[in-house]
């Protein structure tokens, strides 16, 4: 195989997985690993990809690019429903207390979920906690929610409230059930994402919940954002929409995590 053809395969790759690993690939093209280094330099000097330890993702996947909440709401929409209806059903009609809700577009629609929620008691009410403008947004109507919406500094990208006040509130709070996003979660690095101060919030929570249910489609599975918020034995439940990798799944079952898979 040529070099430009290893190079077309190589970016048909990256397009639809994302990622590529410099083993797989010298296995496949039969050639050593390090021609296809090789190969992975010349492409990331032509902008097609990002070199990362043992292999390259696609440009663009950077541990800080962050896209904005119209950019996400609009990707993976029916994985991220099936995800947050999978979610919701821990918090069943008969559940009495607090729910926590992170920011994020996975998290919202769990909101979204939960904004239809009905005590199986009559006069019961769900306490529902968030940080997230748009989640209370959808929840400030619902009869049977009494919500409460912390303050701080609203990030314009993500609409959600951070700062060292949003973590002193959070710190003071025990909720029975803390519903988290990430952009990426993997079995060395754990739960991260692009920025510091909503790092900071998610930490937090992951803190103060009695159980902590983190909800990832299966595009954050093996991915490593610049901030790590959590260690995989920091989190209770991981409700996703396919089943990790082998060693996702190995590194979640030692650190005795509970995955759901929608």
């Amino acid at each position: 195989m040529y070099a430009t053809e290893r190079y077309e395969s190589i970016a048909d790759d990256l397009r639809t997985v994302g990622r590529v690993s410099v083993a797989d690939l010298a296995a496949r093209f039969d050639v050593t690993p390090e021609t296809v280094r090789r190969d992975l330099d010349q492409l990331e000097q032509s902008g097609v990809l990002q070199r990362v330890h043992g292999g390259a993702v696609a440009a663009g996947r950077s541990s800080i690019r962050e896209l904005s909440l119209s950019e996400r709401e609009a990707q993976h929409s029916p994985e991220k429903t099936a995800v947050a209806a999978a979610a919701a059903r821990l918090v069943p009609p008969t559940f009495t207390g607090s729910v926590a809700i992170d920011a994020g577009t996975t998290t919202a629609a769990v909101a979204a979920q939960l904004a239809g929620w009905v005590p199986a008691t009559p006069g019961s009410v769900l306490t529902v906690i968030t940080n997230a403008v748009p989640i209370a947004a959808l929840l400030q109507h619902s009869p049977h929610i009494e919500l409460h919406l912390l303050g701080g500094r609203v990030r314009g990208l993500t609409s959600a409230a951070v700062g060292t006040s949003t973590v002193e509130q959070i710190q003071a709070l025990r909720p029975d059930v803390v519903f988290v996003g990430a952009n990426g979660v993997s079995a060395g690095f754990g739960l991260s994402t692009p920025d510091e101060f909503e790092g900071a919030v998610k930490a937090a929570y992951v803190r103060a919940g009695r159980r902590v249910v983190a909800v990832v489609d299966r595009t954050k599975h093996g991915e490593e954002a610049l901030v790590r918020f959590a260690r995989l034995a920091e989190i209770d439940t991981v409700v996703t929409d396919a089943a990790p990798a082998p060693d996702l799944a190995d590194a979640l079952e030692q650190a005795d995590v509970e995955v759901i898979v929608a």
